[in-house]
């Protein structure tokens, strides 16, 4: 967010005579999103202010000054002549004839270094405060308020050093700057009051070996100055963004200093911005002396040309809402040309093949690279609102492709078992040595990529239990990260999720408990077979589980063809413990890539024909001992109750008062069919009286009436 005063920036660009509304709208659809506009009593008169959400791509942008040049690209505002003048001042800045080293200015693309003395009055001008004051800021009536002022209105951040404390340290009368990576580890205490350790690879900016500031980011409190300040060392420079933002975390700091270096500033109006704080300072210290110390300025800067096409514009952008019954209508190429001089472009075009060949200005050279760059700025200043907007013709319906179908078959399997969908980022905050590290992450909580999902899907369940004491299961599909021994990254989808967070009654007159390990295990097995997959279960060796699922209780499971799929268990007892979940949860993960080739491999599908006679029910209970398995049961059934018995499904176990203490009460149910001939019902009886008689013989079991 950014505040601009509407009278600072019309010092800038006349937007007196510019509606308001349309100015807001422009700069809004420009995609310099105005949130709200305000008005503050400033010094008895009412003053406009705006505020601004601007892209993060775009840091020449933010500044009163950048808005300002936005506003002649978008509307065509007419620019005003300077009201602060170079010509003012006796000191100059020649680039030309600069000396320079690339070893000696590390990192940093373009620095200047600039003595001020005679410096008689600390305080900052009246007016200047009032404008630091519309846009937000809290003036000190010190030098803090020409660096803030210049920071808004240019956008380029300047460094002030107490120029007697340095020459005072360093036993010296020439100031010799360098800027150096440190070697060894270093105390430091910044104007901010803290301590910092700088470890190698900090890049710090030295004078006679005394640090004078960590480099672009915080200045050292030893040289800062004060109300006894009369001479001062401003620095000026523009910092390598990578370098900054690695500093950045390492030291966990960030100021305003830093924050604009990390945007890649350019260095179109450096020197110009420069100038302008030097008289600025003058305004209250006329007797000001200053004196350029050392600079350095690369000049690897980007001169190639983008060749833009007229056929392309118009391929990209489409026809535009201007009525034109004949045929559609398109941006012109004169509106073109006109657009790449507003964007201070320069250009040549050829009439016969209706291209240009563009050059960028220096301050738009970070973002514009390409021709299709171009043709969004086109599009931005003509109005995407303003194009036609048409679906196009397609000649054929698109098709669901097999990943797409076996997810959505799956995703079906685990919300018919209860469980929700959930949705993390791939990045975390992890110590895992396996784990994939990034090179620049945005925050130190997300530094790492995932190597399973588990860590946050357990996260997951933990918060919502925490804040909304609601207990769920989940599942999600997302992409696992890797490195073999060659140091190859692996991205891999797969699929994971959480049971037995939910309890469940097994009988009306019991009490709800949590999952059991086997009813767990029989969920998966019921997923499984409604894909048509056959699994085996093998011990759990795989290390990346050690601290997720407990070691006794956690198994693996394979393919038929003894393909690795992925692991099942029981939460490890100290995760839940640190999670404040229970631990009656189960987990999986499974390879999503293979199950989705096995199904590949598998699509050809055997089907039998429906039969058209009906089906016999016959229920069966009996007491057996409790430690016979029932698909033992099942299997001998199955075995002896001919063609026509077709399916045993267990319909209720008891155990209670009734039944002797080693034993269970079983009712099952028994589905006979023909695909012959209707059942009779005596001759279904016959079948069911020798299971009895079988059940009886073989369990030693009592029949129950």
């Amino acid at each position: 967010m950014m505040r601009i005063s509407l009278n600072w920036l019309n010092q800038l660009v006349d937007i007196e005579t510019a509606n308001l509304e349309y100015l807001l709208e422009k700069l809004t659809l420009g995609g310099f999103e105005v949130e709200e506009l305000l008005e503050l009593k400033i010094d008895n008169r009412k003053e406009k202010i705006i505020d601004i959400s601007a892209t993060a791509n775009r840091a020449d942008s933010l500044s009163i000054k950048g808005i300002a040049k936005e506003l002649v690209s978008l509307i065509n505002l007419k620019k005003k002549e300077k009201y602060y003048l170079t010509d003012k001042l006796k000191f100059k800045i020649d680039i030309e004839n600069l000396s320079s080293s690339k070893d000696f200015f590390l990192d940093c693309p373009l620095f200047y270094a600039v003595t001020v003395e005679n410096l008689t009055n600390f305080n900052s001008p009246y007016w200047l405060k009032q404008k630091l004051f519309s846009v937000g800021i809290i003036p000190q009536n010190n030098f803090l308020d020409y660096q803030n002022y210049i920071l808004v209105e240019t956008g380029y951040p300047f460094e002030f050093y107490d120029l007697t404390k340095i020459l005072k340290k360093s036993k010296t009368s020439e100031v010799n700057l360098a800027l150096d990576l440190m070697v060894n580890k270093t105390k430091f205490i910044g104007n901010n009051g803290f301590e910092y350790l700088l470890d190698k690879e900090v890049l710090v900016l030295k004078s006679n070996e005394n640090i004078l500031s960590i480099a672009g980011i915080l200045s050292n409190k030893d040289f800062s100055y004060t109300k006894k300040t009369h001479s001062l060392l401003i620095e000026g420079a523009i910092y390598n963004p990578q370098k900054i933002r690695k500093t950045s975390r390492l030291l966990n700091l960030r100021t305003d200093r830093s924050a604009r270096y990390e945007k890649s500033l350019t260095d179109s109006d450096f020197i110009e911005a420069f100038y302008r704080l030097i008289l600025l300072l003058k305004i209250l210290n006329p007797q000001l002396i200053c004196k350029l110390i050392t600079g350095h300025q690369k000049n690897d800067k980007n001169n190639s040309l983008i060749e833009l096409n007229y056929k392309n514009i118009n391929n990209i952008l489409g026809s535009t809402k201007e009525i034109n019954f004949d045929q559609k209508t398109q941006i012109s190429v004169a509106q073109i040309s006109n657009y790449l001089t507003r964007l201070n472009c320069t250009y040549t075009f050829s009439e016969k093949t209706l291209i240009w060949q563009v050059k960028v200005p220096n301050f738009r050279s970070d973002d514009i690279t390409r021709e299709i760059d171009l043709i969004e700025e086109i599009g931005r200043l003509y109005g995407f609102n303003a194009f036609m907007t048409c679906l196009p013709k397609t000649n054929r319906i698109g098709w669901k492709d097999f990943s797409y179908e076996i997810r959505k078959k799956m995703t079906a399997c685990f919300l018919n078992e209860g469980l929700n969908e959930l949705i993390n980022y791939s990045f975390i905050k992890s110590t895992d040595n396996n784990s994939v590290q990034l090179l620049n992450p945005l925050l130190i909580d997300s530094k790492n990529l995932r190597n399973t999902l588990l860590p946050n899907i357990i996260q997951t369940i933990s918060e919502t239990v925490k804040q909304i004491n609601i207990n769920i299961e989940g599942f999600e599909f997302g992409h696992v990260f890797s490195t073999d021994k060659h140091f190859q990254y692996k991205e891999v989808e797969f699929v994971a999720g959480i049971l037995g967070n939910i309890p469940l009654k097994r009988t009306w007159s019991e009490n709800s408990n949590s999952l059991s390990w086997f009813e767990a295990k029989g969920k998966i097995e019921d997923i499984f077979h409604k894909l048509n997959l056959s699994i085996t279960w093998k011990t759990l060796n795989t290390k990346i589980y050690d601290q997720l699922i407990h070691p006794y209780r956690g198994t693996e499971l394979y393919l038929n063809n003894e393909i690795y799929l992925g692991v099942f268990g029981q939460i490890h007892p100290i995760i839940a413990q640190n999670f404040n979940i229970s631990s009656q949860l189960f987990l999986f993960e499974f390879n999503f890539e293979l199950i989705k080739n096995e199904l590949k491999r598998n699509k050809f599908l055997s089907f039998k024909a429906y039969s058209l006679y009906p089906k016999i029910f016959k229920d069966l209970s009996f007491i057996v001992d409790k430690n016979i398995a029932f698909e033992k049961i099942k299997s001998m059934i199955m075995l002896n109750g001919t063609p026509y018995l077709i399916q045993v499904n267990l319909l209720d176990e008891y155990q209670g008062k009734l039944i002797p203490t080693f034993c269970t009460s079983l009712c099952i149910q028994l589905v006979f069919q023909s695909s012959q001939k209707t059942l009779v019902t005596k001759e279904i009886e016959e079948i069911v009286k020798n299971i009895e008689t079988i059940v009886i013989k073989n369990f030693n079991a009592e029949i129950r009436v």
